[in-house]
Parts: C-alpha cells; structure tokens; sequence
C-alpha cells in the first residue's frame, strides 16, 4: 500500500494541491495528523524546493490555525526559499480560511536569526496578497535589511534607491532600523550597481530629500541610535546618515546636549562628529562645554582631544575674562597617556595663565606585578555516570578544553563497566550526534575519535566494530622504523599522541573497576605530581599499563631529574616502573637543538586561487630537532620548516596539556597559527599563548617569536590573550623582554607585522604594572625601526612609550640609531619623540647597578 503523503517526498507540489482540496473537516483533521505525524517520524527530516512547497500547500490546505501552519512550517530543518507563496495563497482562500494573513506574522517570528532572508521573500508575498500590516520583529527588519544589497533574483537590477521608493515595508520598518542593535552593520553595503559606498544611508537621505520619507525621524533615528550606542562598526551607517542629512542650525540647536554627551562618551567616530557639529555652529554654552571637555580631554583618542584644544584655545582668546578658568579645564589634558597631548595641554594652560607643576621621578623603578600564582588544582574527578552524561553534553556542546577533555576520558575509563552508563550517555550521544566518522577535510578535529569512545564505553558491543582501525592507528603512531606509514602523518606530533590515546582508550575501554587513566593530569594546565604517578602505577601492580597512557603521563611529569623518587619506581619491578625510573633519572624530554629561520613563501598554482586568502610573503619560524644521537619515536622533538600558510585552529588550545613543562617545544609547533593573527588577519591564534606562560620549561626563541607576533596581531582578543601572557611571564621571571622586541622590531621594520597594533598591547602592559619590561622591550625594539630606510608608521608612538617607561622607572638603556635620529634638523614628529627618549633614558640608572643589567 503506497504512502498517502508519498507526494512530500517527491516534491509533487501539484498533488500536494490536489490531495487537500475538497476535503471536508472531517477528512482535513485526519489529514493533518497524518501529515504531523509523517513529517516527525520522516527519517531524512529536510525540506527545501519542491518538498518544502509541497509541505506549504499541505500545511495551509488542512491544519486547523495559524499557529499550528506556523508551529510546521517554522521548523529549522524547513526552507521556504523559492516556495510559491502565491499557490499557498491560493489554496487558503479556495478552503476558505480566516488566518492567512496572521500566518506570514508568525512565520516571520520564526525567521532564522543566522539566515533570516530564508524564508523572507515567501512571508513578504503573503503579506502582500493578503494586505497584511509588515511585521517589525527583529528577524524580519533583518531579512529586509540583508536583501537591500541585492537585487531580486531573476530581475533587471534596479537602483537601491528607486527598490525603496517603490517598497511597500518602507514606512513600517524604516524606523526600526534605528531601534535594532546591530543594524548599523547590515547598512553599511555598497551599492551593487555603482560601488557606492554607504548605499543605504545614502538612499534614504535622497528618498528624505524628496519628501518620500520624513526627514525629522531619520534626524531623531540617528540620534537615539548613537545616544544608546553599538559596536563601532554598527554606527558608521549612521554616522554617515547624519552627515548626509546635513541638519540645519535650528535643527542641531534641539540636539545640542545630546550632542555634548556623544562628544564625552561616544566612539571615536561619532565623538569627533559631534564634535565637528558644534564648532560649526555658535552658541554653545561655555559651562556645558567646558564640563563636557573634562571627560574629552582624558580620552585616548589623540585627533579628538587636539581638536578638543585647539577649540578651548580659540574659546580663551575669545573670552579673556574666562581664560583662567579654560586654562584650568585645559590643564585636565596634562596627565594624558599621549606625551605630545601633554605638552600642548601644558602650553595652553600656561599661554592661558595655568602653571603646571613639573614631574618628579625619585630613584629607579622597577616592575610591580604580583606573585604567579601557579596552575590552579584540576577539577575533582567525575563520580557517576549521570555526572559524566553532564560532561559530556557540555563538551559535546562547545569548545573542547583539555581539562574538560580529560576529566571525561578518565571518567569513561573508571566508569566503563556501570550498568547505568548506557542509560545515561547514549541519549546525549544521539542528542549531539556524536559519531565515530572522521572528519572528511579536517584531520585535527576529534569529533569522530571521541564520539567512537564515548560509543565503546556506554555500548562495548556496538564499539567492537572500530577496534581494528583504533588498533592500526596505534600500531602506525609508534614510529618503531623511522619514517614509517602513518594515518596521522597530515598532523602535529602533540596532536598525533593526543589522537593515539584516544584511539588506545576505545581499544581498551571495558575493564570493571578499571583505576583510571595514568595521565589524569593533577593540575588545570595538564601537569601531574610525580608522586602521584607512583602511587597510581604502585596501585596498578602487576596490571600492565597502557603504553600511550604511560607515555602521556611521563610527559606531564616536571622536566626535572628526580632520583629519590625514580630509586623507589625501580623497586616497584614492573616495566611501568621502570619507564618512570629512566625517565626520572634522565629529567625528562632532551632539549632539542633550535634554529630560527625565514621562510618564503611558496606560490601557488590551483586554479581556484583568488587572492583574498593570500599567504604572507614570508614568516619567521623556528626549527627544532632531536639532539645528535638522541632517539625520538614519536617525533616530539621534530618541528621542520613547514609552510606559512598553515593553520590548525582550535586544536592547538589542547597542546599545553600534551606537553606541560616543555613550553618551547609546544610554543615551536603553534608558532604558525600564532603568526597567522599578524601576516594574515585570522583570529585566535594568540589565545595559546596565556595557556604556554602556565606552562614549565625553557621557553627558547619559539616563545619570544610567539610573543611578538601575538603583540602585532590583527584581533584585540588575541592581543590581549598577549598582554597576558607576557605579564604572567614576566612576573615568573622568564620573560626574556630584549628578545622579545628584537623579534618586535626586525618583524615591523620589514612589514611582516603592522606595528600600530603593537602599541595599545604594551601600553596596557606598562599601566598593569610591567614598565621596566616595556622598557627593556622597546630599548630592543626601536634599533631595527630607526635603521629601516622608512621607519614604519607608529615608531614615533614607541618612542613616547619608551620615553614614558624609560622616565617612569628611570632606568638608562643605550638605544643604537637613536643618536643619530635626534641629531637630524628639523621637527617632525619622529625626531621630536627622538629627541624626548633621549633625554627621558639619559636618567640616573639604578644605584649601585650597570644600567643594562637591570632586571627584567
């Protein structure tokens, strides 16, 4: 017997129409509970084209409300892009139904928020035929805004501007657009025919200049939207409408404090229009001015704050029997960040009748940071298997921690023989989709070696299956004849061992009672005490343990020699023993030798190459290898000079805990993704490096280079993952800061890096309490800038910063080139800067101390 709703799966929207015309009411509720019931229990459950329209007429021809068409028809896996909403129509109104035009404002509550234009055209066709008033929900102001940059599909191009004259959802959603946060964003297209940049903006102020729209709720719009405020990026489109709308004196005079509050707290862009705003038009009271200009005159945006001066100097010279009192208002700007705000704030304030008392600096100063205070304890171990079902869930659902990552493998070790751990795990397994397939482009994603895991552990019959391929993973990642077949020769080898142990984990998996990983690591950043391995491999006795869990957990121990200890494992007479006295004695991993190296790039020929995704022409990298004689079976010690336009992503967040007291090795092998947030823009990169300053180890030239890429790097959260980092190392005592800068200024002197994005980064760091740091820093930094034939834009700014460490601790650090810059003629700003270094780091050094060998 054929399925009465085969007409969904093939797409037949024609038989769709005929299967639910004629029906009587009767007929229509069975029709519809089938047709719920077939929709939930259908195994291939998406729909889109024809399924999708078919699905429609189906839904409007036989559900009894708006609410229930609504509750199907919205489901994410149902795309009703392209569906004819006027067939739709049609067969409402044939059956006679009194919400059609309800069903378009339900939907439109339903509209994607990560693609609100699916589905957007076919509410907007039942609006339209059915005379609706336009939703303005969020998704549907969205969706409209979204298909504003493009033209209908299939349509002669018309012009954005003659689209919105004639669009009937203009009025209504007009001044929503000002309401939603985040609009502004979706404003900010270029006009598809033109390149004209700002195209919507600009539509509507010609379409307000025609009298289309009204120009007063633009004018107001624009004003609420920058009073309440949004991401910067979100405001350029309405910055861009107010200049456009060009507002008359009479207009602005009814702004006017709104106007002075954007100029204290905006952003930078929407400060300085206000700013702009006001000096074009008199009549400003002078005590609202001058109390708005304290807040300006302490903000880090320097052009806002000069123009802020240059307004107050104009105001004096104008009003003589008040310059006192500007004077005085001027004089906020002399504690300001910038070294050439304060001393033009410190001459108008004395041109105006306001002496500024001097600085004093009294001794030398040296860095003022807290204790490190060490890797936290990891978390306790998970006791059961509804806590492990939990934990799995959140780690299923997010980002892979190795400390979450851990806790859940040691816990599915211990766990493994609980009846009650199917019960609670498969659901969640099912929930989150978690397979055993590996990732078809992508060989550092875990997804499908730890859903097969987590699949052996809650069902050991259904985990059988995959046992044969875990065991020839294993079999290749022990390396035993050098170059030797490896599945996992396209990854890293930290993310080798890592995807070993898994593998390892899922062949052994199943043993009641079972002790727990070896490797659970008793530190958040993956270390593990070693008496505590002891006292696990003591509990373990004649129990063979697991080779990769062993070798991870030696990994985790101290890079220390430990002979007491390594005497008491030997006792133990087992081989897990006696791999822990070796390693013991012998203080871990050998240091590898290292070789800091360029690489260029290396062109590409694939046809498909578009040049958005260009690789920088070279990058710096940092080569390791095994000492001569030394053997390394997993290639641990191995970093060779690869590719620049590599990239792993979130996977190298997991290394640290691999490997956590060698952090130059780990730090060797993130370098490339590290450097990708400075030569090509991509984000995250940097976030290792705080996880690498909680590591052990020497950190060798792999951490300098890292540092200095992450102090240049295109995102401010991977700048500030920088800042961090280098002050917790500093605050160890393994900051190696004229390294560091070295590194700084050869890579920005040669444009592998922009330097302006450097600055803020270590200005933050002096200001947390690292201004002898910054200073050693920049002293290495600024050889290689002054030296290139055109230092790069953003030296003069070091060299404030510089001069400000340099007085700020009053240390004295000779800076080769900088005798010959502050000895040009002239006052450009590079030689002014010049000139004040010099006279800030010619200081009394540190008593009793050569000046160069101040601490760092």
């Amino acid at each position: 017997m054929s399925d009465p709703f085969d007409f969904l799966v093939q797409g037949d929207v024609r038989a769709a129409v005929d299967a639910v015309t004629d029906l009587d009411e009767q007929g229509r509720r069975s029709f519809a509970g089938g047709l719920v019931a077939h929709v939930r229990r259908r195994r291939d459950n998406w729909w889109w084209n024809d399924q999708a329209g078919a699905l429609a007429v189906a839904a409007v021809g036989c559900l009894p409300t708006a609410a229930a068409a609504a509750e199907l028809l919205g489901r994410r896996n149902v795309s009703l892009r392209g569906v004819d909403a006027a067939l739709v129509a049609q067969v409402g109104r044939t059956r006679g139904v009194p919400w059609l035009g309800e069903l378009p404002h339900r939907l439109a509550d339903r509209l994607r928020r990560d693609d609100p234009t699916d589905g957007w055209a076919f509410v907007a066709e039942l609006l339209t035929a059915e005379k609706a008033a336009a939703p303005t929900g969020d998704q549907f102001v969205q969706g409209w805004l979204a298909l504003m940059a493009w033209p209908p599909e299939g349509q002669r191009p018309i012009p954005l501007v003659d689209r919105l004259r004639a669009d009937v959802f203009l009025d209504a959603l007009v001044p929503r657009l000002f309401e939603l946060d985040g609009a502004g964003t979706r404003m900010s297209f270029d006009e598809f025919m033109t390149d004209e940049t700002f195209a919507l903006p600009r539509a509507l102020a010609r379409l307000a200049g025609e009298g289309r729209l009204d120009r007063r709720v633009l004018l107001d719009g624009c004003m609420s939207r920058l009073l309440r405020g949004d991401r910067p990026a979100a405001l350029r489109a309405f910055v861009t409408l107010h200049a456009l709308l060009e507002p008359t004196a009479s207009e602005v005079d009814g702004h006017r404090g709104d106007y002075l509050r954007l100029l204290a707290d905006a952003p930078g862009p929407v400060a300085s229009m206000a700013q702009k705003t006001l000096r074009a038009r008199d009549g400003v009271e002078i005590e609202g001015l001058l109390d708005t200009s304290r807040a300006v005159l302490v903000r880090p945006d320097k052009a806002l704050v000069r123009a802020q001066l240059a307004w107050l100097d104009q105001l004096a010279r104008r009003h003589p029997d008040r310059a006192a009192e500007i004077a005085e208002v001027i004089a906020t700007a002399v504690d300001h960040p910038a070294a050439d705000i304060r001393d033009r704030a410190g001459t108008l304030a004395a041109r105006h009748g306001h002496v500024v008392a001097p600085r004093v600096v009294v001794g030398a100063v040296g860095d003022d940071l807290p204790p490190p205070a060490g890797p936290l304890p990891a978390p306790p171990a998970i006791a059961d298997p509804d806590e492990l079902a939990e934990e799995v869930a959140s780690l299923l659902g997010g980002p892979k921690t190795a400390s979450d990552l851990e806790r859940v493998l040691d816990a599915v070790v211990r766990l493994a023989g609980d009846d009650r751990l199917k019960e609670a795990l498969i659901p969640v397994l099912r929930r989150h989709r978690a397979g055993a397939e590996e990732h078809p482009w992508d060989p550092y994603c875990l997804c499908g070696l730890l859903g097969g895991v987590l699949h052996a552990a809650a069902d050991p019959v259904e985990g059988g299956g995959r046992r044969g391929r875990w065991a020839a993973m294993l079999a290749a990642v022990r390396r035993r004849a050098p170059g030797g077949p490896s599945p996992d020769a396209r990854v890293l080898p930290p993310h080798r061992l890592l995807r070993a142990r898994l593998a390892e984990i899922g062949d052994r998996v199943g043993m009641p009672q079972h002790p727990g990983l070896l490797a659970a690591p008793t530190r958040a950043n993956g270390a593990l005490d070693p008496e505590v391995l002891y006292d696990r491999l003591a509990l373990l006795g004649q129990h063979g343990a697991w080779e990769m869990d062993l070798t991870q957990a030696l990994l985790r121990l101290p890079a220390r020699v430990d002979e007491p200890l390594a005497a008491r494992a030997a006792t133990l007479g087992t081989p897990a023993g006696d791999r822990l006295a070796g390693w013991l004695r012998a203080g871990g991993l050998p240091t590898p030798d290292q070789r800091v190296v360029t690489l260029p790039r290396q062109e590409r020929r694939q046809s498909y190459y578009l040049g958005y995704d260009e690789p920088p022409r070279q990058r710096t990298h940092v080569v390791l290898s095994p000492p001569e004689g030394v053997d390394d079976p997993f290639g641990l010690l191995t970093v060779p000079a690869g590719t620049v336009d590599s990239y792993v992503g979130d996977a190298a967040l997991l290394w640290p805990a691999v490997l956590p007291g060698y952090r130059g090795l780990v730090a060797a092998y993130a370098l490339p993704d590290i450097a990708s947030g400075a030569d090509q823009d991509l984000s995250g990169g940097a976030a290792i490096l705080p996880l690498l300053a909680e590591c052990g180890g020497d950190g060798g030239p792999a951490v300098d280079l890292a540092l200095a890429y992450g102090l240049g790097a295109r995102h401010e959260s991977d700048r500030v993952a920088a800042v961090d980092a280098l002050l917790m190392l500093a605050a160890s005592g393994d900051l190696d800061a004229p390294t560091v800068g070295a590194h700084l200024g050869t890579l920005a002197a040669v444009g592998d890096l922009t330097l302006t994005r450097a600055l803020q980064p270590l200005r933050d760091a002096a200001a947390a309490g690292a201004p002898l740091s910054v200073w050693h820093l920049l002293a290495a930094a600024l050889p290689s800038l002054l030296a290139a034939p055109k230092p790069p834009r953003g030296t003069p700014d070091l060299l404030t910063l510089a001069a400000e460490t340099a007085g700020a601790t009053a240390v004295r650090i000779d800076v080769p080139g900088l005798a010959e810059v502050t000895a040009r003629g002239g006052s450009s700003r590079l030689v002014t800067e010049a000139r004040r270094l010099a006279a800030a780091s010619g200081s009394r050094p540190a008593p009793g101390r050569h000046p160069e060998s101040a601490d760092h």
